[in-house]
Parts: structure tokens; C-alpha cells; sequence
């Protein structure tokens, strides 16, 4: 039997689309689902460079521009905050708009933090132009819950953990793009406005290549009760906490970590930029690799481990703080970005495989549980992503009250070590503990199935 062939209308709407159908993945719904992600991904990826931009900015800013530390973590928190609230209705705008059409109006947005940015950065300018201006740069992180909810859609349930993971990692790359592009800039002795002359034109080739190149899914539609269901479960709030240990630790580092460099090493920007880029970049790029270890052992197995090794990686920087020791310092800061990013891979692969596997205990069967999966899934990616990237705006204002009270980051450190000890838990008591407690018959074999679901995720 010949696999349907999508039809359209017009504006690039796609109305019958059935990824789960095999016969119709193979036939033409895989070319049309990956060419949709590459141009989500460059959208995503040019959002977290302007999100990140001011992790940058702050390495231009000398002595005359009369910033404390203070003020610069206080700076880059706020623009970790907004970016992470924009999140929620940037999740749901793919649904009104449709997901080629956000993509081509939230890249478009983006001209206007960059152009601001690129208007105000000179010494003289106050600090509170500087914080108004630096929060219009937190609509990049909102391109990330849009993108991630868009490419969700476009996927089956078995190939989701290595899409899922793709696609934010190529956004995620963004953060260690800009340094790199920053790194050059400063060693060539060019300015800060240089680098904001290079990201406007990238910009309008991003909504561009949407225009031409992407699809809106007709199926995706507004549900505002998949939003009031999502935000009832349990999981999500679970969720959510994990992606704080995971994807709030990549976004938090990756703001501080130069800073932390300047202030606690004594390191100078252009020293703090060779090594800034290192950690986000590897993070970014293994980030895949977390989704496809999740869809072959379970999302919950390697979050649980990677769990570990972060509480590891985080006292053995403890150590490396306190001794002074830079080369240990960056190193194993290295390795913690790598196992961030390669949590944010087996976590969000997690969310679709926990609302299939509430399906299952419900009793639903074949599309009807695909179609409960997808609904709760993607509404719910909204509110976990944004509670996740509030982490970054926790791990600055930790280091900015560690850097007040100590004069340095180790404080800070001490209680990222605790956090991952209760992520860790409540990843091994939720998603892997087997039940204990005796149910009725039906009821347990219920139980059970979610269960076993659960630690497959």
C-alpha cells in the first residue's frame, strides 16, 4: 500500500501528517521532518547568541565603563530570567502562528535587542540602560521552547530523543559561537559593536531561510487545554526540577564562567575568552549523543548517572577553587559542561516517553495513547524548559553572593554539589524505583506497565 502523501493549503501548511505511520515516514514524511529541523536549528542557534550576547559584552566592558563583578552577574542573571520566561508563550505561539511562521517572527525579533545593543555600548552609558537593554536580549531564549515544540511534532516517538537532541544542540552551540566569534574580535583589537555588525545580517538570512525552506503542521493546534493538563501533572514539575540540574547548569555556566575566570584567577578578558568557549561548545555538541544513549537504554538510567558524575566533577572544582589551581579548574569545568549537555540530551527525551507511558497506564491504546503522548509532551516542554533555564538565573545570583560574601566561587559550588545529590534522588525515586505497595490486581498490572515505561523513558 502507497504511504498518503501530504496535502497542503496555502502559506506551507501541512494537513495530514502521521509520523508514527511508517510507511508515510519512509515515503516523505523523514525528508520533510529533517529539513524542517535543520532551518529550526540555525533560528535556535542565532537565538542563543543573542541570548548569550551579554556573556560576552561583559568581557568588553573594562574599568570605563565603571561595572562592579556585582553588577555584571546581576546583568547576565536578568537576561537568563526573561529568556527563561518568554519560554512559556513562545511554546505556545507555534500552535496560533503555526511553527515555519514563529520561526520567521521570533528570528525577526531578534533584530531588536541586537540593533539596541549595538546603539548603547559605550562607557558613559548607565547601568540601567545597560539592564533594560540586556533584558530585551532574554527573547533569544524563548526560540529554544518554540523550536523544541515545533520539531516534537514532526517526529515519531522512537526517533524523538536523537531529533529532540540535534535540535537543541544546535541551538545550544549558539552560546560557544559567540564567544568564538568574540574571542577573535577582542584579539584583533575590535570593539564590541563589531561583533552586534556581524549578528544583524545573520539574522534576517535566518527568517529568510524559514520563509523558503520551512512548514507549518495544521495538526498542531492551539490547545489551551493540553496547557491546564500539563501543568496539573506531576511530571511536569519533576521534569522541570531535573532540567534545572541539567539544562540550568549549561546556560548558568556558560554566562559565568568567564567572569569567574576575571574575578577569581585574575585571567584577562581576551585570556578569559580562550577558554570560555570550550565548555558550552562541547556541551553543545554532545548533547545528541545524551538523546540516542537515552533511546537505547532509558533517559532516566543516564540521567541518573549523569547525575554522578556531575556531583563528581563539582567537588573535584571545589577542590581545584581552593587550591588555585587553574589548569585543574578549567579542566574539570570542562567536564561538567560535557556531562550538562549530555543531561539535557537524556532529560528531554524523557518527557514524550513519561506521558506515552501515562497513556499506556490509562488503558489507551495504538494512535489514541500516540495522540495523549504528543498533546501533554509538547505543552508540557513549554513549562519545563522555562523552569529549567531558571536555573541559569540560581547559578549567577549564586555566584554573585558567593563573590560578595567570599571573594570568590567556591560557596557557590558547595551548593551546586547538594543539588545534584537531590537531583539524583528524586531522579532514582520517581523514574526507577520499582513500587512497593500491594494494589488490586488490575490496578498493579497498571502500575506496573507505567513503571517499567517510566524507566525506559
Amino acid at each position: 500500500m502507497t504511504a498518503p502523501a501530504p496535502t497542503r493549503r496555502s502559506g506551507r501548511w501541512i494537513e495530514l501528517w502521521d509520523p508514527e505511520d511508517e510507511q508515510f515516514w519512509i515515503a516523505t514524511g523523514e525528508r520533510i521532518a529533517r529539513r524542517n529541523l535543520w532551518f529550526s536549528v540555525l533560528s535556535e542557534h542565532i537565538g542563543f547568541s543573542v541570548w548569550a550576547l551579554w556573556s560576552v559584552l561583559v568581557l568588553f566592558m573594562g574599568p570605563e565603563y565603571g561595572l562592579t563583578p556585582a553588577d555584571k552577574f546581576l546583568l547576565t542573571s536578568m537576561v537568563t530570567l526573561v529568556g527563561a520566561v518568554v519560554r512559556v508563550p513562545y511554546t505556545f505561539a507555534v500552535a496560533v502562528f503555526g511553527g515555519r511562521n514563529w520561526t520567521i517572527i521570533s528570528a525577526s525579533l531578534l533584530l531588536v535587542p541586537t540593533v539596541a545593543a549595538y546603539l548603547v555600548m559605550e562607557p558613559g552609558t548607565s547601568f540601567s540602560t545597560f539592564l533594560l537593554v540586556g533584558l530585551l536580549a532574554g527573547i533569544g531564549g524563548g526560540n529554544f521552547a518554540s523550536s523544541m515544540t515545533n520539531i516534537n511534532a514532526f517526529f515519531p516517538l522512537r526517533k524523538k530523543g536523537w531529533a529532540l537532541g540535534l535540535n537543541a544542540g544546535g541551538g545550544n552551540i549558539g552560546v560557544p559561537v559567540i564567544q568564538l566569534v568574540a574571542l577573535a574580535i577582542i584579539g584583533a583589537s575590535g570593539g564590541p559593536r563589531v561583533l552586534l555588525g556581524i549578528y544583524i545580517p545573520l539574522i534576517v538570512v535566518a527568517a529568510v531561510l524559514a520563509a523558503v525552506f520551512m512548514d507549518n503542521l495544521a495538526s498542531v493546534r492551539n490547545d489551551t487545554g493540553a496547557a491546564k493538563d500539563a501543568a496539573k501533572d506531576a511530571h511536569t514539575w519533576i521534569m522541570s526540577f531535573l532540567y534545572i540540574g541539567t539544562f540550568g547548569s549549561f546556560i548558568g555556566y556558560s554566562f559565568a564562567f568567564g567572569q569567574v575566570l576575571t574575578n577569581q584567577f585574575g585571567r584577562t578578558p581576551l585570556q578569559a575568552a580562550y577558554l570560555t568557549f570550550i565548555g558550552p561548545l562541547l556541551g553543545s555538541l554532545i548533547r545528541p549523543v545524551g538523546g540516542w544513549l537515552a533511546d537505547r537504554y532509558g533517559g532516566a538510567r543516564i540521567t541518573l548517572w549523569n547525575y554522578v558524575g556531575m556531583a563528581a566533577a563539582t567537588a573535584v572544582l571545589v577542590v581545584a577553587a581552593m587550591q588555585k589551581s587553574l589548569p585543574l579548574f578549567v579542566s574539570v569545568f570542562v567536564v561538567l559542561f560535557v556531562l550538562s549537555g549530555l543531561g539535557n540530551g537524556s532529560t528531554y527525551k524523557m518527557i514524550p516517553g513519561i506521558f506515552q507511558a501515562k497513556a499506556l497506564a490509562k488503558g489507551l491504546e495504538g494512535e489514541e495513547a500516540v495522540a495523549y503522548g504528543r498533546r501533554l509532551s509538547g505543552a508540557s516542554m513549554g513549562l519545563i524548559g522555562a523552569v529549567g533555564a531558571l536555573g541559569g538565573v540560581g547559578i549567577n545570583l549564586a555566584f554573585r553572593q558567593s563573590f560578595l560574601a567570599y571573594g570568590s566561587g567556591t560557596g557557590a559550588f558547595v551548593s551546586f554539589l547538594a543539588f545534584y545529590g537531590l537531583c539524583f534522588a528524586v531522579t532514582w525515586a520517581v523514574y526507577l524505583r520499582r513500587p512497593v505497595r500491594a494494589l488490586p490486581a488490575a490496578a498493579a498490572a497498571s502500575e506496573t506497565n507505567a513503571q517499567l515505561s517510566y524507566a525506559e523513558v
